[in-house]
């Protein structure tokens, strides 16, 4: 028992410390020496054991589509879009005068209109008269055409005086159909001929300071149109020149509804003015 308990001594170990006991967490590797500390902290403390590479970075960020041509103002060179800036801006400088003249000119009388209110009216009259015909009570119940003729020196040195052009008709047929009808055919004659009868008399004679203004703005008009229409070529069989324009209207009733008891005239009634001459420069830029 002595000798398998002295044995065993070695195998289990004696009963009191034998040698130097190693700390806990503490081993001695094989094949060294000294003991080597074990580090309590976790591995993936302080730096790591590689940089992320792009494979742990996830996909690259999408660009996006491909950006096409420019387009608009954008695809302008530099002093094209200089051009279109100043050319906005000339617009819009216009329109904020044109809205500035017509308030004004509606707007009750003040300081500024007494002012200035000649450069005001100069402005207006007669293409953007401010009326209230749409409101009337009693709209216009009458079709007023006009009609011009002109009085031609043909090449021989004689006259001829050509039939009369129904000026409303042309605006009418180019008006019918048409979807967008311009300023022009729907309001340049109708407008000349209302400014004409807003300052003159009954008897063609002119009232106020725009009496002058309204028959040279008439008149052009005329020898634009009879210019166009090949007027003089028509009445001379060439050329030749145009001496003197006469301008009439021709005024007939609306006739009233079957069930109205309204009674009208259909007879059309005619206002003829008298000859006005035409100045050469005028006849030379577009009726010849």
């Amino acid at each position: 028992m002595d000798a398998y308990d002295e044995g065993s001594n070695a195998r289990h170990g004696p009963v009191g410390p034998v040698g130097p006991v190693e700390p806990v967490g503490r081993s001695t590797p094989a094949g060294q020496g000294l003991p080597v500390a074990a580090s309590a902290e976790p591995l993936d403390q302080g730096l790591p054991l590689y940089q992320g590479s792009p494979l742990d970075q996830g996909p690259p960020p999408d660009p996006g589509p491909p950006m096409g041509p420019r387009s608009g103002i954008a695809a302008l060179s530099l002093p094209g879009q200089i051009v279109v800036v100043l050319a906005l801006a000339v617009v819009a400088v216009g329109v904020c005068v044109h809205l500035g003249m017509t308030f004004l000119h509606v707007a009750p009388a003040n300081t500024v209109t007494r002012e200035h209110g000649k450069a005001v009216d100069d402005w207006i009259y007669p293409e953007f008269e401010q009326n209230w015909k749409l409101f009337a009570p009693n709209p216009l119940q009458q079709n007023i055409s006009i009609q011009a003729r002109a009085e031609v020196r043909d090449g021989e040195g004689g006259t001829v005086t050509t039939g009369w052009y129904d000026l409303s008709a042309e605006d009418g047929r180019a008006i019918d159909g048409n979807l967008l009808p311009s300023h022009t055919q729907q309001n340049e004659l109708r407008r000349a001929w209302d400014f004409f009868l807003a300052t003159h008399d009954t008897e063609n004679r002119p009232v106020g300071l725009r009496g002058s203004l309204s028959e040279t703005y008439l008149r052009r008009i005329v020898e634009l149109r009879l210019g166009r229409d090949d007027a003089v070529r028509a009445a001379t069989g060439g050329g030749g020149a145009v001496e003197r324009v006469q301008v009439r209207s021709r005024t007939s009733n609306v006739p009233p509804p079957e069930w109205s008891r309204e009674k009208v005239s259909t007879t059309p009634a005619y206002r003829e003015l008298p000859w006005w001459p035409v100045p050469a420069a005028g006849a030379g830029e577009g009726v010849r």
